[in-house]
């Protein structure tokens, strides 16, 4: 497929951050890194709605996001949703 709005992996993995955003959001209590997270959320979700993006900067993203919630146990399976949902556009090369 040549990505957009009809690729599946575009599809998923939107929904994915529309979840995690949402979940973000309802979320109680202080998140130090909750702006942070949710800028870097719809950064990703625009990266992605305009085609195939660049898997080292999808990563780099699921890297920002993960230091911002990853110690929220709540936020763990949509987190874990959306890196699945960066892992079905490909591998990083061994070696990096």
């Amino acid at each position: 497929m040549t990505g957009g709005a009809d690729d599946v992996r575009v599809r998923e993995l939107r929904g994915a951050v529309a979840r995690l955003r949402r979940q973000l959001a309802v979320l109680p209590g202080e998140l130090p890194d909750r702006a942070a997270a949710d800028d870097e959320l719809a950064a990703l979700d625009a990266m992605v709605s305009h085609g195939i993006p660049e898997v080292p900067r999808l990563r780099r993203s699921l890297l920002l996001i993960a230091g911002a919630v990853g110690s929220v146990s709540a936020l763990s399976p949509a987190l874990t949703e959306v890196r699945e949902g960066i892992d079905s556009f490909g591998e990083l090369p061994r070696g990096r």
